[in-house]
């Protein structure tokens, strides 16, 4: 696994299986039975800026670096448990209609979510996108208009000439700890706690009311959606036990939830690192305590788990962010001493660096995309980061061979950390204000200069640039007189061996003086 070097500090190289050398610092580099109607969907569309049918009634669950380089890719095979599951059997969708109360205008969206639930996630492709989302306002049995909030699901889509949104509510609210996971069909997979359980359903729009399918339940005290699969049909979660912890295929299997695996150690994160959705990288954490290291799990051979990332023997080495295309890797150690962003290459025997422009005061700084296309170019990539301040949130655009961290201003109600690159370098923010309740901004990452060696000469602008290290100043030349300059170094020119140069050269250079 590889290797840091931290830039203004010492290098460390961990091989897999191997010990800690200290080196000196270098620098630079599922189930539905009936898929949606899309005559059905577009329907709902239509119908998307109208009236949105809720109820508020009583929400669900109620009182009713070295590196390492990727595993060896094998068959895949899945080491299902029916423990703690409760399937569901061939389940029919359930279309649900609009309640008797809409009301007569839209009322106000909340573009806040709370802590606890992911303010807006994006399928891998970037194609849709889901949010649980809040509407206030209903009119009471008073008259009067009820302030309590009412969550529910809405969907987006953002690969069409325009990003629109289609609100999925049922005849109840959603909890607040609800979770939502796009699907790149369309689906939208939500998951409820209700009492020790944990249900799974897939929404989908239908004409002007929503589609359920019930997929089953876990059994658990905390499960936690992972991030969106590259193959778009699957979704997994991690159930965090005292010693273990379970990883659950809840969508996309045969007969609901199915536990795939149970990892030693507690583990969290979650990072796809490659197009498959076969090879996850995890944040583990020993049973009995210890430092948290990056560990790969292959899908494809019974969820075998293999270091990933070991900077030094006590650091906590997290992994944030991985490009399949590139092979780049942002990463969150604190092996320089305190908690620091680093980037590295997967399979790679260069160390890890650690960018001091990505080390700012006062700000937390989170990387949250990166640029897909630039095969074996990951000193290339645009990356965006999210930057968390007093005066608010904005985003960062930074590039490993820049070494520069150009920080740009967001619209007004931009979903934090949330935001999805093309391959030609073009970054699209979602946000929703007064003004509109879906919008994309597009932000084209800016150039890199040339990092100046030297002051700039008068009259010439500075580049700008924030060094990832100290620069050392050039030597300083001064001139000094012929008589007084040193001999070292000097050189007299070689002369030729005669002894060595054969008879008839010899003689004829000797002839030659003759004349």
């Amino acid at each position: 696994m590889t290797a840091c070097a931290i830039e203004d500090g010492a290098a460390v190289a961990v091989e897999a299986g191997e010990t800690v050398e200290v080196e000196p610092g270098s620098e630079g580099p599922d189930g539905a039975t009936e898929p949606p109607d899309p005559a059905a969907d577009a329907a709902a569309d239509a119908h998307a800026d109208a009236a949105d049918p809720w109820d508020l009634a009583v929400p669900h669950g109620g009182p009713a670096p070295h590196l390492a380089p990727a595993p060896h890719v094998a068959s895949a095979s899945h080491v299902a448990s029916a423990s703690h599951v409760a399937p569901v059997e061939a389940p029919a969708p359930v279309e649900l209609s609009a309640p008797a109360w809409v009301p007569a205008e839209a009322p106000a969206l909340s573009t806040a979510a709370p802590a606890s639930v992911p303010a807006f996630t994006i399928t891998a492709n970037g194609a849709y996108a889901a949010r649980l989302t809040a509407a206030r306002g209903r009119p009471g049995g008073s008259g009067e208009v009820d302030t309590a909030t009412a969550w529910f699901p809405e969907r987006w889509t953002l690969d069409g000439p325009e990003p629109y949104a289609v609100p999925l509510p049922l005849d109840q609210p959603e909890e607040a700890d609800s979770q939502v996971l796009p699907l790149t069909d369309g689906r939208v997979l939500i998951r409820r706690r209700v009492a020790d359980r944990h249900t799974f359903s897939l929404l989908y729009p239908t004409g002007p009311g929503t589609g359920e399918l019930p997929l089953g339940a876990v059994e658990c005290a905390e499960l936690t959606l992972l991030p969106p699969s590259p193959d778009g049909v699957s979704a997994y979660a991690l159930s965090a036990g005292e010693h273990s912890t379970g990883l659950w295929l809840v969508a996309g299997g045969t007969y609901g939830p199915e536990r795939i695996a149970e990892l030693p150690g507690r583990c969290s994160g979650g990072v796809w690192l490659d197009r498959a959705g076969r090879l996850l990288a995890l944040d583990r954490e020993p049973a009995g305590g210890g430092p948290v290291k990056a560990v790969a799990v292959d899908l494809g051979r019974g969820a075998e788990m293999t270091p990933l990332l070991q900077i030094a023997p006590d650091s906590d080495d997290r992994l944030l962010l991985a490009d399949p295309d590139s092979g780049l890797l942002l990463i969150r150690s604190d092996a320089p001493g305190h908690d620091r962003i680093g980037w590295g290459v997967l399979g790679s025997c260069l160390p890890v660096r650690f960018p001091e422009c990505l080390r700012l005061p006062d700000v937390a700084v989170t990387p949250f995309a990166v640029q897909p296309g630039q095969m074996l170019m990951p000193e290339s990539c645009a990356v965006a980061l999210r930057i968390d301040g007093a005066a608010g949130s904005w985003v960062g655009v930074w590039r490993p061979a820049g070494r520069r961290l150009h920080q740009l201003p967001v619209p007004e109600g931009w979903l934090a950390g949330s935001g999805v690159w093309s391959r030609e370098g073009v970054l699209a923010l979602p946000y929703t204000n007064g003004e509109t309740a879906c919008a994309v901004a597009l932000l084209e990452a800016p150039a890199d200069v040339e990092r100046a060696r030297c002051p700039s000469p008068a009259g010439y602008p500075e580049s700008g640039m924030q060094p990832s290290a100290a620069v050392a100043p050039p030597p300083v030349y001064r001139p000094v007189p012929l008589g007084q300059a040193p001999l070292v170094g000097r050189t007299a020119p070689a002369r030729p061996d005669r002894s060595k140069v054969e008879p008839g050269v010899h003689a004829f250079a000797h002839r030659g003086r003759r004349r």
